[in-house]
């Protein structure tokens, strides 16, 4: 066994938290689903630099948790951490992601089933075997995916600490390696989860593109901002409606 020096811990005057959570590494989602969570009577809890609010369900059962921002690799897994010892036992990512192939575009949606790590949180937590791509969790996520009438796309992301050092014969190694987006911190959130034994779902919105001769970045655009919303309304109504049996 190996001798960890510093433990995630509940702290002095700390309380637990929900089992199930809505997390934002984003910083400008994650002030947006604080408001939200502020508007149905949500309650703030400390959380170092990001922000954290248990929230009651919409019918009365039980509550959630929203937390972020937690931009890159290192201060998302301790941010997450934080939150397992708090109590988290499942927990759905909302984040973003540039398109590395050509039949994604800026506003679609990937559901992420695997990673690249290209990192250097991940590799501090140790895991055996493949992630399980077919866990409870997800499956509630495609169901109402799938009630909703979205469409989505579901393969690998690619997760870097370095967005200014993505260069084209990278992308196109990581591609052929089957991804199908890039970011900052799935694979180490990933990592993180299956080590401490709870159950992780993502989904990613395209934030920009990546694929084609140029950038094309999207984020500035009104019609994804406004994507944003919508998608963060729907998981955020949705999380507060779940039943007791998926918590």
């Amino acid at each position: 066994m190996e001798e960890i020096i510093i433990k995630p811990s509940i702290g002095p005057g700390e309380e637990r938290i929900p089992a199930v959570g809505i997390f934002c590494p984003n910083p400008g989602d994650a002030a947006w689903l604080a408001e939200k969570a502020k508007e149905v009577g949500g309650r703030r809890r400390f959380l170092f630099n990001s922000s954290l609010h248990v929230v009651p369900a919409e019918n009365g059962q039980g509550e959630i948790f929203v937390a972020g921002p937690a931009v890159g690799a290192p201060m998302a897994v301790m941010t997450l951490e934080k939150l397992i010892a708090l109590g988290c036992r499942r927990i759905l990512v909302w984040g973003w992601c540039g398109a590395l192939v050509e039949t994604l575009r800026v506003g679609d949606l990937l559901l992420p089933t695997s990673g690249i790590s290209d990192e250097g949180t991940s590799k501090h937590y140790p895991t055996s075997g493949l992630p399980d791509r077919n866990t409870d969790w997800l499956r509630y996520l495609r169901h109402h995916l799938r009630s909703v009438g979205w469409q989505w796309m579901e393969g690998a992301v690619w997760s870097t600490d370095a967005p200014y050092r993505e260069t084209r014969a990278r992308l196109e190694d990581y591609v052929a390696g089957g991804a199908f987006g890039v970011e900052m911190e799935y694979t180490a959130l990933a990592a993180a989860a299956a080590f401490r034994g709870i159950e992780m779902a993502a989904l990613l919105i395209v934030s920009d593109e990546l694929w084609g001769k140029v950038w094309k970045p999207g984020f500035r655009r009104g019609e994804f901002k406004r994507t944003c919303r919508m998608v963060g309304e729907e998981l955020f109504v949705w999380l507060r409606k779940i039943n007791r049996e998926a918590s």
